[in-house]
């Protein structure tokens, strides 16, 4: 300690001197409507436990809107729907994915029905309903066929309309799909569902657990034809001039925390809002992390969800939306 007072007339400590002056002086705020819950559903009308992400569940269709319920109480305002569709639907073209009577319109028609004020949000992909398991149809020697899938998602795409979505998201990375899905939906009359564009959707390995708990996972290769190489940043920035010309009203970075810097040059790149999804194998890495004792559950999910916002996100999709609702309440 020094024996005399330093002359220096700023003290940035004055400004951490208690949590009061802290929460005034705060750059980055996290709320609960900015958090998206991802839900899995499948037919069975017993809601179940998956094994590969603790922790959640694969909801019914009633306990769904119990979930969605919970969660609009708690100030999360979105949910985005994942099926889990038995193998015996799946085709190779993946036809199953615009049947009006699927789950995926029930669920919308329900939960329009019951809790009107919840934005829904849809995936636009294939690889749910793809007997491949890939997010796009295949030919015979195992090329992904990009205009005939986009044809497809366009079909899906309104299909999710008609039945109720507010914010449609195609996640699959096919080249022009988001200019196709806008004119589809504008052609039939859909001008006030979004676009939520998956724009820089990697080729990650944190996804595991997802492919799990849908059984999406591809039945051989793997997807590095459509989704980008995690070594690429500046490619973003060309995804997200192509989405922005297509129509895309907001956009998208998965996964969140390994890609904190393109959620950042996205942010630096346009006005549009930004999604980032911390996605099944962040969920879990923290969750493991917890039970094991090594880390406060609470105090890193927060930290991590802050961190996403910090780099430019608007909204995260995350599977502790509640948890971390919760938690912010009850540090007002």
């Amino acid at each position: 300690m020094s024996e005399f007072p330093l002359d220096l007339p700023l003290r940035p400590r004055r400004n951490r001197k208690s949590a009061g002056v802290r929460a005034l002086t705060r750059e980055t705020r996290l709320s609960p409507d900015q958090l998206i819950l991802p839900m899995f559903l499948h037919e069975d009308k017993n809601d179940q436990a998956l094994e590969s992400m603790p922790g959640c569940t694969r909801w019914s269709l009633d306990g769904m809107l119990r979930e969605a319920e919970g969660a609009l109480e708690e100030g999360v305002r979105a949910v985005v729907l994942f099926p889990k569709v038995e193998e015996s639907d799946k085709s190779r073209t993946g036809e199953a994915s615009f049947d009006d009577q699927g789950l995926i319109p029930k669920a919308l028609r329900r939960l329009k029905k019951e809790l009107p004020e919840l934005v829904l949000i849809t995936d636009v992909a294939l690889d749910p309903y793809n007997s491949d398991g890939h997010d796009g149809i295949l030919n015979d020697d195992g090329r992904i066929l990009n205009d005939e899938t986009v044809d497809v998602l366009v079909k899906q795409a309104l299909m999710q309309a008609a039945a109720g979505a507010d914010i449609i998201s195609p996640s699959d990375m096919m080249d022009g799909r988001v200019g196709a899905i806008r004119d589809g939906l504008d052609f039939a009359g859909h001008t006030d569902v979004s676009i939520l564009a998956y724009t820089a959707k990697y080729a990650s390995a944190f996804y595991g657990p997802f492919r799990g708990a849908l059984d999406s996972a591809p039945k051989n290769g793997d997807k590095k034809t459509y989704q980008m190489d995690p070594a690429n940043a500046r490619e973003a920035l060309r995804e997200l001039a192509l989405d922005e010309m297509e129509g895309a009203d907001m956009v998208m970075v998965k996964p969140a925390g390994p890609y904190l810097d393109v959620i950042l040059r996205l942010r630096e790149g346009t006005t549009l809002p930004i999604a980032a999804y911390q996605v099944s194998g962040e969920y879990l890495a923290l969750k493991a992390a917890s039970a094991g004792g090594w880390l406060n559950e609470k105090a890193a999910v927060l930290e991590s969800l802050t961190g996403i916002t910090r780099a430019g996100a608007d909204m995260i999709l995350t599977y502790f939306a509640r948890d971390a609702a919760r938690w912010l309440r009850e540090d007002r």
